[in-house]
């Protein structure tokens, strides 16, 4: 039981940043059916500007959570920046086009935006600054710190801020009307090229948010980080019925706790080899000989990849999402 509180917890929290990241990807293809792929990587850029902020910041003599704010709050507009440019340069010329060219155009972005990065920040793993003394607090045998606790309240605080904005702002009943449909939006007054703009907007926030927070938690930052992160919050968002906001929601922390469980209880695939007896069939077929590793001897990413597969099969829409015809 200690282990499986643990692991829920941990999880918990994996899949808090899941969520937020996931709110970003259904948000947009909610409203103009394009799966952003380069949102991973806005991701990562709020995480690089934050550590490069905080590093400066760090010998400066202020506390160190007015350090981490200062470093959110700069890395936020560099992000919103970011995600209004992609969207007006890149999407918004091809939104009458097939569907294969905004997505082909995603994936470029993508890459583009990961290289920049690498020109930027290098090619190496950069060490996030833990400038906040961690403290370990004990639950019933299991182990949660300060941290983990910040980033539950901070990811719930932002996905009951977002439903807020959807649905009591007159922002929120823009982006839903733009979502049912969007020509008749445009007709009732709407200006839906502004609508879009703000969803890349918002969507880019969390973003930044979400960078911030996974190098706080993890401690290193990467320009491959948000590809992984990307992948596993793009699953959330299907997971849950992509353009369901609830569904990203729901979709990331089940996300989470099924990676966390998985690999709290069944370990390492070499184990499980071995468990099995077929550890010396596999030794004994591999070219270079030696123990045998698979997955990097880590494959907890499986399980989650694994549960979306049969959620899909099962219920192509998602848990939360609806069978709808296409439009007219």
């Amino acid at each position: 039981m200690d282990i499986f509180l643990q692991q829920v917890i941990n999880g918990l929290t994996l899949g808090a940043v899941y969520a937020i990241v996931a709110l970003g990807y259904t948000m947009v293809y909610g409203i103009i059916q394009l799966i952003n792929f380069a949102h991973g990587e806005v991701v990562m850029i709020g995480a690089m500007v934050a550590l490069t902020v905080i590093n400066l910041l760090a010998a400066a003599g202020l506390p160190p959570l007015v350090v981490v704010l200062i470093g959110a709050g700069c890395a936020i507009p560099v992000c919103m920046l970011v995600g209004y440019g992609m969207e007006r340069l890149a999407y918004r010329p091809l939104r009458r086009a097939p569907r294969l060219a905004p997505l082909i155009t995603a994936i470029g972005v993508s890459i583009i935006l990961q290289h920049l990065a690498m020109l930027v920040w290098s090619r190496n793993v950069l060490a996030f600054p833990q400038i906040i003394e961690t403290r370990v607090y004990t639950v019933a045998g299991a182990a949660i710190t300060n941290v983990q606790i910040a980033v539950l309240l901070v990811c719930v605080a932002i996905m009951a801020g977002l439903a807020a904005l959807v649905y009591r702002t007159r922002l929120g009943i823009a982006m839903r009307a733009a979502a049912q449909n969007a020509q008749v939006a445009g007709l009732m007054g709407i200006d839906v090229n502004r609508v879009i703009a703000a969803t890349f907007v918002i969507g880019a926030s969390l973003a930044a948010i979400a960078g911030v927070l996974v190098g706080t938690y993890y401690g290193v930052a990467q320009y491959t980080m948000g590809s992984i992160l990307g992948l596993k919050a793009f699953s959330a968002a299907v997971l849950g019925g992509i353009g369901n906001i609830p569904g990203a929601m729901l979709g990331g922390v089940l996300l989470g706790v099924v990676e966390a469980l998985g690999a709290g209880y069944i370990g390492d695939l070499t184990d499980l080899c071995r468990i099995a007896g077929i550890s010396d069939w596999l030794t004994q077929r591999c070219s270079g000989g030696g123990h045998f590793v698979l997955f990097g001897s880590n494959y907890q990413d499986v399980f989650a990849f694994v549960v979306l597969i049969l959620v899909l099969v099962f219920r192509p829409s998602g848990l939360l999402g609806e069978r709808v015809g296409d439009r007219a």
